[in-house]
């Protein structure tokens, strides 16, 4: 690997031992590049190893198998190089409610070796940035959950980090203090240069913010790549198909048409259930006729059938599927 990324993973994995004594494989050899100055989005169901891939590349813990670098810095060999470029906000806040905000950055700085003048010049530009200033001496526990966030936003910038880990940055906010956040992160890298990685389960969001995104399920990279370049693989439209008779002989027959890009079986197929097809179409509303045509020649009969413009929750779902996942 080379230094010339802000992150680089290769063949990550992690291994637990279970109760049974059968190996629980949380990570199957992530690899990944992250380019410095980029918004890179890890998404995934639940379960899916996020948080592990997150906790490795963070030096929180120490991987099975593969390597990783942040700046260049080896994740294990050399954590105390990587804790120092890096900054990290947790999906479940860890503020203490009884200290006022200013006293929660101060004491951030201190752990971190900062002098008096370095964390009074930091607290006065974040503040700003984040739009506490007028909160700053009060209890955290007055704050409301945007400023919370927000606190947490500003604790992680404290230290200058090269590279800024959000996991779940908007978890259980409202819409307009979602949109709040969003308009931090795009400033921490078009106007100060810092790289982000974030966990978002809002397809949105990731949408909105990520250069690129990578979709992780059953410890794996599934897919990778900028979301309009992978929403654009979809198909131009995204026509779904709710019906009961012999679905999967139909998406075989779909498959070889010209017009359509791909088709996913959703569940309950089968030859007497109903089920789903998500098919995708190049210009939707002008193959619809033909479709309706191909699928009334089979053994299917159409309960409804739907023409949306694709997504990126299309896209998620078509790599992910439908399933119940625990965490």
């Amino acid at each position: 690997m080379t230094s010339v990324a802000a992150m680089q993973a290769e063949g990550l994995e992690k291994v637990y031992e279970s109760k049974g004594g059968e190996p629980v494989h949380a990570v199957r050899g992530v690899s990944l590049e992250i380019q410095r100055g980029e918004i890179y989005a890890i998404l995934g169901p639940n379960g899916a190893g996020k948080t592990t891939t997150i906790s490795m590349l963070t030096t929180l813990l120490l991987p099975t198998a593969g390597r990783a670098a942040i700046m260049g810095y080896d994740v294990v060999s050399q954590a105390a190089q990587v804790r120092r470029h890096i900054g990290v906000t947790f999906q479940e806040m860890v503020l203490d409610e009884e200290l006022t905000g200013r006293q929660a950055l101060d004491f951030h700085g201190r752990l971190y070796g900062m002098s008096k003048a370095e964390r009074a010049e930091r607290m006065r530009d974040l503040v700003e940035l984040v739009e506490l200033t007028d909160a700053l001496d009060r209890p955290i526990k007055s704050y409301s959950g945007g400023m919370k966030r927000r606190l947490e936003l500003a604790r992680g910038l404290m230290t200058s980090p090269d590279i800024l880990v959000l996991d779940e940055p908007t978890q259980g906010l409202d819409p307009q203090n979602r949109v709040n956040i969003w308009r931090y992160i795009r400033a921490l890298r078009d106007e100060r240069g810092i790289t982000l990685l974030l966990t978002t389960h809002y397809m949105d969001e990731a949408e909105a913010l990520a250069d690129r995104v990578g979709i992780i399920d059953h410890g794996q990279v599934v897919a990778e790549g900028r979301p309009r370049d992978l929403i654009a693989a979809m198909g131009a439209d995204v026509v779904e198909l709710t019906g009961s008779g012999e679905l999967a002989k139909l998406a075989e027959i779909l498959r070889d048409v010209a017009y359509v890009s791909n088709v996913e079986s959703l569940p309950g197929e089968g030859e007497s259930e109903t089920g789903r097809l998500q098919i995708g179409v190049d210009h939707g509303d002008e193959h619809l006729a033909g479709l309706v045509q191909i699928i009334s020649e089979s053994d299917v009969v159409i309960r409804s059938l739907r023409v949306a413009k694709p997504s990126l929750g299309d896209v998620f779902m078509a790599y992910t599927g439908y399933q119940l996942r625990d965490e």
